[in-house]
């Protein structure tokens, strides 16, 4: 049975909690920052093919960490919307110190 959220505040507990392992997390963040410079390519290159190796960088770093290290299915499978805003606001965290890395 899926949990329901009324906001992404009560969300991000949740999202937390499923990214304890730090090597999961550390893997979230290499592909979300592949993803940002992948998109920076597709828009330097003028060529949208590299946003799909952006979707395979951020989605291949973060399932590895999910499969391999917290033995968890992944968010996005339930909650799409809220896990997406949930991968950059824990990016945003962990590079203003809020969350270890």
């Amino acid at each position: 049975m899926s949990r329901r959220f009324a906001s992404f505040r009560e969300f991000y507990p949740f999202y937390l909690a499923e990214h304890s392992h730090r090597t999961s997390r550390r893997l979230h963040v290499v592909g979300s920052l592949g993803v940002l410079a992948l998109v920076g390519v597709a828009i330097v290159e003028r060529n949208a093919w590299w946003l799909l190796a952006a979707l395979a960088c951020g989605y291949g770093f973060a399932w590895v960490g999910h499969f391999f290290f917290e033995k968890n299915r992944p968010a996005t499978f339930k909650h799409p919307v809220y896990s997406f805003i949930g991968d950059w606001v824990m990016l945003k965290d962990v590079l203003t110190g809020k969350i270890r890395f």
